[in-house]
């Protein structure tokens, strides 16, 4: 039994991954595991209410759709205004509903076998996805034969195959790779700093280990795939920190964590310091995820390749029309649009990957409020909800918005596995938003 306890568990963990990192086969373009799920999520929805369970569809769900709506609309009005056929955002209602029925199929998956879906569980779930997708990078870049079999089976993101990503030399896991990994490894590592200091009350207190365990393993190695997970990173030191501080229990829990922590982290340094000193790969991958130590370190600057970058793609509009309704260009035209006679901006519009700006550009500061005002409104959703972990959310809430400082990308995957559970003590499921 337990190993059929654990086979099951086994599968959770690749069910809630092919979610939270989707991928397509390559023998099946065009259709990634997230579509997937949500198609099945749709069925098992209708099946739910057909057979008078509580599947709903309530008003924080109508309310969180019509902001999802008015994004999408700013997005068409910005592209029809200027005449471009760029529709990249103008279908975000969809991508909403997608991610909310992909959500729901994870959800009652882990309802089915534990019998009850909570934060804690789906926080863990998520840990364990992140832990096994950075296990997984380094089998990849390990094992050849590991690698071409990843490679013939699956493309990366959907949108980036995994080709590109042997060409920059970067490591990266199944549908896990670049600033979009690195966000959602962010948003996981502040959930575990979180559920860490929940459970340094309880009985399950002797499960810290496992919890600073996979902090440093997504740590080290999730920097290396993305270093935008260094914001995850210090997110989460600055609550284990304040947490210590500010626990007023007096059972000696004080800094039951950082104790530990501090004991884990030296551990941490001693293998990473052996690895460096004697694998030539590992030190070009160390090097390269905290190349921003090193460079403080070395020469007393903080300097990095991809900050060199960023810095030359600060690029403001001239005008008052692109400022309100944007250009309609999300992408880089030049491929995509016949009607486009402006200058090759080398992959992005107007030469910048900043998320402010793409959006700026994109649908001016309507839609750029408006996406905003998205993300606070799910953000608020689940800290009402979920008021213990009111924090957590806010925490989550703020990465999306440093991330937009680097590149383009929202963390709504993260808050919509959590929009389909219950409030506590209503049940600890709701199979879509209630």
């Amino acid at each position: 039994m337990k190993l059929l306890k654990l086979i099951a568990m086994a599968f959770l963990v690749v069910l809630t991954s092919m979610f939270f990192f989707p991928f397509e086969f390559t023998f099946l373009p065009g259709i990634n595991t997230k579509m997937a799920l949500a198609a099945v999520g749709l069925v098992l929805f209708v099946l739910d209410m057909a057979r008078g369970r509580t599947a709903s569809l309530s008003r924080p769900f109508f309310f969180l759709s019509f902001l999802a709506a008015l994004v999408s609309l700013a997005a068409f009005a910005s592209a029809v205004i200027n005449h471009t056929n760029d529709f990249t955002y103008a279908s975000y209602i969809v991508s909403m509903w997608v991610w909310m029925g992909g959500a729901y199929v994870v959800v009652s998956a882990i309802k089915w076998f534990h019998g009850e879906a909570t934060v804690e569980i789906v926080g863990n779930y998520l840990i364990a996805v992140c832990v096994m997708q950075c296990g997984l990078a380094i089998i990849i870049d390990s094992f050849p034969w590991f690698k071409e079999l990843v490679n013939q089976l699956v493309l990366g993101l959907g949108f980036v195959e995994n080709e590109a990503l042997e060409k920059a030399n970067r490591l990266y896991g199944i549908g896990c790779s670049l600033d979009v990994a690195g966000t959602r490894f962010s948003c996981v590592l502040v959930i575990l700093a979180f559920l860490s200091m929940k459970i340094a009350h309880t009985e399950k207190k002797q499960w810290i280990w496992l919890y600073l365990l996979s902090f440093f393993a997504i740590s080290v190695i999730g920097n290396i795939i993305a270093r935008t997970t260094i914001i995850g990173v210090g997110l989460a030191m600055l609550v284990w920190l304040i947490g210590a501080f500010a626990d007023r229990q007096a059972d000696g829990n004080r800094f039951f964590i950082l104790q530990r922590w501090i004991a884990v982290g030296i551990v941490a340094v001693i293998v990473c310091s052996v690895l460096y000193s004697e694998s030539p790969v590992f030190k070009d991958n160390f090097r390269f995820g905290f190349e921003g130590f090193f460079s403080l370190f070395e020469t007393g600057r903080w300097e990095t390749n991809s900050n060199n970058i960023l810095k030359n793609m600060i690029v403001f509009p001239d005008n008052l029309h692109t400022w309100i309704i944007g250009d309609g260009y999300f992408d880089n035209p030049f491929n995509r649009d016949m009607n486009y006679i402006g200058p090759n901006f080398g992959g992005y519009y107007m030469a910048t990957d900043i998320g402010y700006l793409r959006f700026l550009f994109y649908f001016g500061l309507i839609g750029l409020l408006l996406f905003c005002v998205y993300m606070v409104a799910c953000a608020n959703e689940l800290m009402k909800r979920f008021p213990a972990y009111g924090w957590m959310f806010f925490c989550i809430l703020l990465i999306n918005f440093i991330v937009w400082i680097k590149v383009s990308t929202d963390i709504f995957v993260v808050m919509a596995i959590f929009l389909c559970l219950r409030e506590p003590g209503k049940g600890e499921i709701n199979e879509s938003l209630q």
